[in-house]
């Protein structure tokens, strides 16, 4: 490479400055201490947050909507309170004991225990629109006559016909959709399944579940209460147990960041394993790691400064820039070694390793952070934080080996310390690197149909939108939680639509009704429950209709009634007599749930779903049904809720990720040409990756594994962190008197451990719990195990070929010319 290049001076400046780092290694060391003290400070108070919210920007109309909803109401979500293990009148009664003591709680705004069954039964008729009233009195009249016929002495009927029907089932069936019956419910006036044996309440905490110091404060407070009730009174084998949306984050949020730390954990371990195998060496397992810790602290005390918070995505990155640093250190270690190794001072190894070695790490790292960079041009926030803290990460690595690793291997070697000598010429690579020239052509056919078939099968590759696939469904607050849907009868966790008037109310629930039923039997609403709907509208009018059918219906002797019609004689007597009422007069824990939290104003409409919210597919055609509501004074509101949060997160994953992906390739494919300053280099070492990326997506079809929103950034993350490996070899195959056997039984072998390192750190996701983070783990170890197999014996099989074809048609050879003996071949 020529001196007169940019290239060249920056490899000659990279030199020289690690040169000068080694002559002065305390004033090295002192500045990377400052600087990882500095780190370790902005990073102290870096905290998890898995909230579904930070993935998204906050300029997004459906997280603004969340805030506001939270603001306002204070979050959806209960606390739920499950008593399990007693006899139905056992939990009756620890209701009636509980329900009132919970609802004093500091932090409980109020306690929803029982069904308003009671009271929509009483009040039932006046959910009837007037025309079918009306003909419920035609009914009562008609059979009022035929009573009144049937008591005349003097009256014979000349034909004997049935007497009128008193059952009204099918005006009945017209309103079962309606919100008063849904929240009214089946199954007795609590929340309760026999065969399960267990009741739940329902408390609607003041706070939101978003904050999970809320969240863990709220849940300590209900479970300090509990523990201090008595409750064997119940019955043998009763026992409390919570769920809710607060107890599952919670819960979620500890196996993450379990995960999490023991996934940092075993990557350390499995790094420092594979290092002591590598090198067989101590301090040199030591002179790659202390570089590789330092830029961390570096690294995640930006975080601090920057976000303050990791995401999901951004929380494992420590595992993952860890794994991609020792890549570097491998290299630089391994070269220093292999120079002193054949007779050159420790300054002068130095400076000939950072100058060719350490300037293809740094191709590398700004690749890879290029790479990084093309995910930060997302809108959303968990790749746009990805990609930023990972290219700066990468950056930092190679800055921290250059400031570190010279001023140590200066105080090494002051000690008199020389590197145990490898033997190039033994060893798995060796062996590869002596097979490969001799059967160069059968490699290339076989990997290259294997190839052409996996390749085949990607366009088969599907994308999962199911999020409960990415949570742990196997906690027992999240088990839980799926019964109390089916006690419930209806979601617990509804979306709302905030209005400011009762008119406003009115006019989303009509909106949202014509909705469904415009969709039909497709709708994905199941029900539309508001104050302002379940007070309904001409009461004097259905009061007036509803005493005179009273006054009829009392006059009908029961005995005269048929047996199987008597009990609805009866409770229609019940239903008539009731009042007109108002929002004032609904039962306290119902109006509750449609109020706003103290302080606050305006009402909900609550948007209940009949698909599980859960499902990607269902929720993006609920979030399209329920969304854009335009009102009668030009304004549009929305409904707001997570599910809103993770359709937007699915429909952004979907639109940005082919952009991200030609973004990524383009970006990287550039800087190469740009630092190889050969078009043709900077192809040849984008060749193993693109086909490595490639096959991988085919094989992912065969062995029936899926992307989704959180997985998908695997991709990127390969491109810029496989494409060295073709760099280190180019580079080192391009340098003068360069042999393919001797170069790859090197190279080679720092290739694998750079390739293994970086799968290290997501080796250790495979073993979380959670199966989002295990998605992630899957997919990457499964791109670098192909990578792998290209870099490692396909690609050095068609540069072999390659150079073997030009040879033969007399073009100069390429640095990849070898006989197969490690003598360069002739032209």
């Amino acid at each position: 490479m020529s001196e007169t290049r940019w290239s060249g001076r920056f490899e000659a400046a990279m030199g020289s400055l690690a040169a000068r780092g080694h002559q002065r290694p305390w004033v090295a060391l002192f500045v990377a201490l400052l600087l990882t003290g500095l780190g370790v400070f902005f990073a102290r108070d870096l905290r998890l947050n898995a909230d579904l919210t930070n993935l998204l920007p906050r300029s997004f109309p459906s997280v603004q909507d969340l805030e506001k909803l939270r603001t306002r109401f204070g979050g959806m979500g209960n606390v739920v309170v499950a008593g399990i293990g007693a006899e139905p009148e056992q939990l009756k009664q620890f209701v009636d004991d509980m329900a009132p003591k919970l609802a004093t709680l500091s932090e409980v705004r109020f306690v929803n225990a029982q069904r308003p069954s009671q009271f929509f039964d009483e009040h039932g008729l006046y959910y009837v629109d007037l025309p079918d009233l009306k003909t419920i009195q035609e009914r009562i009249d008609a059979r009022f006559a035929w009573e009144k016929e049937q008591a005349n002495p003097l009256f014979v009927r000349l034909e004997e016909e049935p007497p009128p029907s008193l059952d009204f089932s099918d005006i009945q069936k017209k309103y079962t959709g309606g919100a008063n019956m849904r929240l009214a419910g089946q199954g007795g006036l609590y929340y309760l399944d026999p065969q399960e044996r267990m009741v739940v309440m329902l408390l609607k905490a003041r706070g939101s579940s978003a904050d999970l110091g809320y969240s863990k404060q709220v849940i300590a407070q209900v479970q300090d209460y509990l523990a201090k009730q008595d409750l064997s009174k119940y019955g043998p084998g009763f026992h409390t147990e919570i769920t809710g949306t607060f107890k599952k984050k919670i819960d979620q949020q500890a196996v993450i960041t379990g995960d999490l730390a023991r996934a940092s954990s075993l990557a350390l371990v499995l790094l420092l394993a594979y290092l002591a195998f590598h090198f067989r060496s101590a301090l040199s397992v030591g002179l790659t790691m202390v570089p590789v810790i330092a830029g961390l602290m570096w690294t995640y005390g930006f975080v601090g400064v920057a976000y303050g918070q990791v995401n999901l995505l951004t929380g494992f990155l420590a595992a993952v820039l860890g794994g991609l640093g020792v890549e570097h250190g491998i290299h630089l270690v391994g070269r220093w070694g292999t120079l002193r190794s054949e007779g050159m001072t420790s300054e002068e190894a130095v400076r000939e390793t950072f100058k060719h070695t350490g300037f293809s790490a740094l191709i590398s790292a700004l690749v890879a952070a290029l790479t990084f960079l093309s995910l930060s041009w997302s809108e959303f926030r968990a790749f746009h934080e990805f990609g930023v803290i990972a290219a700066v990460g990468m950056l930092v690595s190679v800055a921290s080996y250059l400031l570190i690793l010279p001023a140590l291997l200066g105080l090494v070697s002051r000690v008199g310390w020389v590197p145990r000598e490898h033997q190039s010429q033994s060893g798995p690579m060796a062996i590869l690197a002596r097979f490969l020239p001799r059967r160069y052509r059968a490699v290339v056919l076989v990997l290259g149909v294997a190839l052409v078939g996996l390749i085949s099968q990607a366009y088969r590759v599907t994308f999962n939108y199911d999020s409960t696939k990415l949570d742990d469904v196997s906690l027992p607050s999240v088990r839980l939680d799926r019964r109390i849907d089916h006690i419930l009868g209806y979601s617990a966790t509804p979306v709302v639509v905030l209005t400011d008037t009762q008119g406003m109310e009115r006019e989303v629930v009509n909106q949202l009704q014509a909705r469904k039923a415009k969709y039909g039997k497709d709708s994905t609403i199941d029900f539309v429950g508001a104050l302002e709907d379940l007070v309904p509208q001409h009461q004097e009018e259905k009061h007036a209709l509803l005493q005179s059918i009273h006054k009829k219906l009392q006059r009908i002797d029961p005995e005269r009634v048929e047996k199987a019609q008597r009990e609805e004689l009866l409770r229609a007597v019940r239903m008539t007599a009731a009042k007109p009422f108002t929002r004032e007069d609904l039962p306290v824990g119902l109006r509750r749930q449609f109020e706003p939290a103290a302080g606050q104003k305006g009402g909900v409409v609550l948007v209940y779903a009949n698909v599980s919210l859960s499902d990607g597919v269902g929720t993006r055609r609920f979030t399209k049904e329920v969304r854009n509501l335009q009102m009668p004074d030009g304004s549009q509101v929305s409904a707001a809720g997570e599910a809103l949060i993770l359709a937007d997160i699915l429909d952004m994953v979907a639109s940005e990720g082919p952009r991200i992906l030609v973004a990524a390739v383009v970006s990287v494919f550039l800087a190469m040409w740009l630092t190889l300053g050969s078009l043709r280099n900077a192809v040849i070492c984008m060749l193993p990756t693109l086909l490595s990326i490639a096959a991988l997506v085919g094989l992912m079809s065969i062995l029936g594994l899926q992307f989704n929103y959180l997985n998908i950034v695997v991709i990127p993350v390969l491109i810029g962190t496989t494409v060295d490996a073709g760099v280190h070899l180019i580079e080192r195959l391009g340098e003068p008197g360069a042999d393919f056997t001797t170069v790859y039984a090197e190279t080679g072998r720092a290739i694998t451990g750079g390739l293994l390192t970086s799968a290290i750190g997501f080796l250790a996701l495979v073993f979380a719990k959670h199966p989002g983070l295990n998605s992630i783990g899957d997919l990457a170890n499964l791109g670098f195990a192909v990578n792998m197999i290209i870099v490692l014996v396909g690609f050095p099989a068609l540069l072999l070929l390659v150079d073997r074809w030009r040879n033969k048609h007399g073009a100069a050879a390429t640095p990849a010319s070898d006989d197969g003996t490690g003598r360069p071949a002739e032209s």
